[in-house]
């Protein structure tokens, strides 16, 4: 099976046995008991151009933009943001370093799917990175290299601020900053870490182990960059991240992820169609199962979020993908409706506190004005999501932050306000999407049998 067959094949058996105009009933007839607004006649032509078998095949590039990326990506993908993007990506992005290094930069996730979220809590990029070398180890070499002088290139400059580089693997358990890692767990450097070459962590044994960028060279593992960004077009400050997929090509043509999983491409939306080619040839490298391993695995992130660590906001994510993978169309263009409601806009809050906080003690002179104006806005989000005594304690805690924004207080001064306003936007996200999931009978059945199953 070629990467995409699954879907066709899904959406064949949905096109011949669906009763589509009852079942879009039914699912308007649910949203108007949450009070969500659903267009039905927009839903009907989204499900029907989900389930168009003659769509154009897998890959659809819209040539007045240059973006490219999976057709049911690009359902999702409105292009008003893009010059917003292409400037993010002058920071975030890789440069190709021909012949030997090609790359191909996307927005990914919720920025992806800009149709639909309306309010987006981070701007996530993801870059696919080829680099030709005689061997493994020097391609991993190739990559430590253009890591970090990427990091360096941006520790800090205007309306920008590095914040964290993932890179490498611990290869025993250990604490770092009194915080426990484990064994293969991916090795998070601070930007003076990334400077300086190492980092230090204390072993089980008390003793102290000191790891050069040289050691996670060897294993670089699953790779990401973060920073905090001034947004302007948008007046706020925004979490910006780059995950990395590196492959090496060795002298035969053999492709090898260096983090050994090759990722599929079924969220992301790429930026320029140059990149077409190194994109193209990566993905042919892809198993003929990618479609249902990446349902499956998109299925066990499901189990932990209803189970483990219940967050029905992540599950809903999650099942909208799975079900635009897995021809259950009707199902994914309810849950599409959810994420632009009033209420949604708590689930920014954790992560733009987060990055509020991250700006306020970093000491860069991001605009104090800009912040203030950014917790305003979280304020009015929470007048019009909440009500009642919810509503009085968030804009409280939102208030005291504000205050201490203005006055560039210590962390310290903010953690608490931070703590509750998170623990109470998610509890509110939490109760909404579980609310709304469970009220359309064949979501609600479909969870219930996710968590039947053995993890």
């Amino acid at each position: 099976m070629e990467p995409g067959k699954a879907v066709a094949a899904g959406a064949a058996t949905v096109s011949k046995t669906a009763d589509y105009d009852a079942a879009i009933a039914k699912i308007v007839e649910s949203a108007q008991r949450l009070g969500v607004e659903l267009d039905e006649k927009e839903a009907r032509e989204w499900v029907q151009a989900m389930a168009n078998e003659e769509a154009g095949g897998d890959l659809l590039v819209d040539v007045n933009t240059g973006v490219y990326g999976h057709r049911v990506s690009m359902l999702d993908f409105a292009p008003a943001d893009l010059a917003r993007f292409r400037e993010m990506g002058k920071i975030v992005g890789f440069d190709d370093r021909p012949p030997n290094v090609l790359t191909a930069l996307s927005i990914s996730g919720s920025a992806a799917q800009s149709k639909i979220n309306t309010f987006p809590a981070d701007c996530d990029f993801f870059e696919r990175i080829n680099i030709k070398a005689d061997t493994r180890e020097e391609a991993c070499a190739i990559l430590a290299d253009m890591i970090r002088e990427k990091a360096l290139a941006t520790a800090s400059g205007p309306g920008h601020r590095l914040w964290e580089v993932k890179f490498g693997q611990h290869p025993v358990e250990a604490k770092k900053a009194g915080k426990p890692v484990g064994v293969k767990s991916p090795m998070s450097w601070t930007p003076d870490e990334v400077k300086a070459g190492q980092m230090e962590v204390e072993l089980l044994d008390g003793s102290k182990a000191v790891y050069t960028w040289a050691d996670a060279t060897r294993d670089p593992g699953w790779c990401k960059i973060d920073w905090v960004i001034a947004d302007s077009s948008r007046g706020k400050l925004a979490n910006a991240s780059n995950v990395l997929d590196a492959t090496w090509e060795a002298p035969d043509g053999k492709i090898v992820p260096l983090d050994g999983f090759l990722d599929p491409y079924f969220q992301e939306v790429y930026l320029d169609a140059g990149s077409i080619p190194i994109f193209s040839k990566l993905v042919k490298e892809l198993s003929a199962d990618t479609v249902d391993d990446y349902v499956e695995a998109l299925e066990h992130e499901v189990w932990k979020y209803t189970v483990e660590h219940p967050s029905y906001g992540k599950v809903a994510r999650r099942l909208y993908n799975v079900f635009r993978m897995n021809g259950h169309y009707v199902e994914a263009a309810f849950i599409r409706e959810l994420f632009d409601e009033p209420i949604t806009a708590l689930y920014q809050v954790a992560a733009i506190i987060q990055t509020l906080n991250d700006a306020a003690a970093s000491g860069d002179d991001f605009d104090s004005e800009t912040m203030t104006e950014q917790v305003d806005k979280l304020i009015m989000s929470a007048i019009q999501a909440l009500d009642g005594p919810a509503e009085a304690e968030m804009v409280g805690h939102l208030l005291k932050l504000r205050n201490s924004v203005q006055k560039h207080g210590a962390e310290a001064d903010r953690t608490e306000d931070m703590t509750d306003v998170q623990t109470a936007a998610m509890k509110a996200v939490n109760d909404y999407f579980e609310r709304a999931l469970r009220s359309v009978a064949e979501i609600d059945a479909y969870l219930k049998e996710i968590v039947a199953r053995a993890p």
